[in-house]
């Protein structure tokens, strides 16, 4: 059983813990928390596993092999390096770290100490992104595709009471393309690779937090248009359209709620739905199969990191165009 500890308590935490329940793979040995009583509630839920109020108290700890991060979004990419420096593996939550270059980094110390680094997103281990792929196969020449991601937010409430919850400070390197629109970029660029050119937009709230946006990637033969938003729901989800047929899905981060239409409208369904806990345990069932043979899952470890780094460098370029900033970071989005 590999150990592992977990750094932040909240609900998508929870979520990953679930997932690894229901593989067995992965066993809760340490929690941290800034609040010890917060880490200590929360780790009790979890039988008992150590409490830290310290990062870097956990990361020198015997008690861990590995580490799932799921901080604020400013903190992924100290923390990562923290842990992989002490010889921890690393799952992190998506953005895995704000710019490329802090990326690319991280990623080549991980492997100088032969540690696995991967960013935790969902699509990427799920059985139905290769079911996606073989769907998308079968509606002919596709030219057009729109993926969508708004969901209003359950901060959005403190934010109107004049609160400035860490999902809506630019401080903390968020906001509603970090948060939602990663994954429509994920889908995207696995379909049909990185884009020759991209243009986006971006609506912005009191607290300098994009609370919505747009990005279109262009292809040489197609166009995919990606929308994202924390102040409002979308009810219509996703689509691919193809010459003959289209592909739509009721949830793109999920990859849940999958048809293939026929031309004639006939609908065929792909993948259905399916719950948190067990679209989380893909993503933990891989971490764990990454630990135990690092050679024989090289060439996946490779494709994750790969789809990784494109999906940074296309945000990256999203941001630029779109005029999103996080203070301290402004030099990398010139």
């Amino acid at each position: 059983m590999i150990r592992f500890g977990t750094v932040g308590t909240g609900w998508i935490t929870d979520a990953f813990i679930s997932g690894t329940l229901l593989r067995q793979e992965l066993e809760l040995t340490a929690v941290c928390s800034r609040d010890r009583a917060k880490g200590e509630a929360f780790g009790a839920r979890y039988g008992t596993p150590a409490v830290f109020t310290d990062p870097a108290a956990m990361a020198e700890s015997n008690l861990l092999d590995a580490v799932y991060i799921a901080s604020p979004n400013v903190l992924h990419g100290q923390q990562a390096r923290l842990f992989l420096e002490h010889g921890k593996h690393v799952i992190c939550e998506k953005p895995i770290a704000v710019t490329p270059e802090e990326l690319a980094s991280l990623q080549q110390l991980a492997e100088e100490k032969g540690l696995v680094y991967m960013e935790a997103i969902m699509m990427m281990h799920l059985p139905a992104r290769e079911a996606l792929k073989k769907a998308v196969g079968q509606i002919g020449r596709v030219t057009t595709a729109s993926f969508d991601f708004s969901q209003l937010s359950s901060k959005y409430p403190a934010y109107e009471r004049g609160e400035t919850p860490n999902i809506f400070n630019p401080v903390c390197c968020t906001g509603s393309l970090m948060d939602l629109g990663i994954y429509c970029v994920y889908p995207a660029l696995d379909l049909f690779g990185e884009p020759e050119e991209i243009s986006a937009s971006a609506g912005f709230l009191r607290t300098g937090a994009d609370g919505w946006g747009t990005a279109v990637l262009r292809y040489p033969d197609k166009q995919v248009t990606l929308t994202w938003s924390k102040v409002g729901q979308s009810r219509l989800g996703s689509q691919i359209l193809g010459d003959q047929g289209t592909v739509t899905l009721e949830s793109i981060s999920c990859l849940t709620g999958i048809r293939r239409w026929e031309k004639d409208g006939t609908a065929h369904t792909v993948w259905s739905s399916e719950e948190k806990a067990t679209l989380m345990g893909w993503e933990a069932h891989s971490f764990a199969r990454f630990i135990r043979d690092p050679a024989g899952t090289r060439p996946e470890q490779a494709e994750v990191a790969r789809m990784a780094m494109a999906v940074s460098r296309v945000m990256a370029e999203i941001r630029r165009k779109a005029g999103i900033h996080f203070p301290g970071w402004e030099e990398h989005d010139r």
